[in-house]
């Protein structure tokens, strides 16, 4: 009896480390993952934020290049006189504000001729050309 009672303990004990091992072993996997999707977030927003970074230099110097602080170095010799004028003169304007005060401005022209219908046509069609008519 105390042979029986032996083995049925340590088949318990070995089912439990069974488990146990089982167990743990699915936890360090979770962990593993989780670490892994952080390490993934932070990447993601490692990259967000170089972006906008980059955004905002890309910006800032437009407007240096806009405000003449800076040359454009793909101009030769530089932004020149006339060039920067008509930038100024250019810059704000809404091309559609600019179409519809140029439309305002010309004279109401009449409306287009009525063009002739199936209505106002003659009834019999011109005969085929080579034939003569029955007129």
């Amino acid at each position: 009896m105390e042979v029986e009672a032996f083995r049925t303990r340590k088949e318990t004990i070995k089912a439990a480390y069974t488990a146990a091992e089982a167990e743990t072993r699915v936890r360090e996997a979770v962990t593993g993952i989780s670490k892994e999707m952080g390490d993934v977030g932070l990447a993601v927003q490692r990259a967000q934020d170089k972006t906008e970074q980059l955004q905002a230099r890309a910006g800032a110097l437009d407007e240096l290049l806009a405000s003449g602080a800076l040359q454009d170095a793909t101009v030769p010799g530089g932004r020149d006189e006339i060039q920067s004028q008509l930038d100024a003169l250019t810059a704000g304007h809404d091309v559609d504000d600019e179409l519809a005060r140029m439309k305002a401005q010309l004279p109401a022209a009449a409306p287009p001729a009525a063009i002739e219908g199936p209505e106002t046509a003659s009834a019999e069609p011109p005969p085929p050309p080579g034939r003569p008519t029955a007129s």
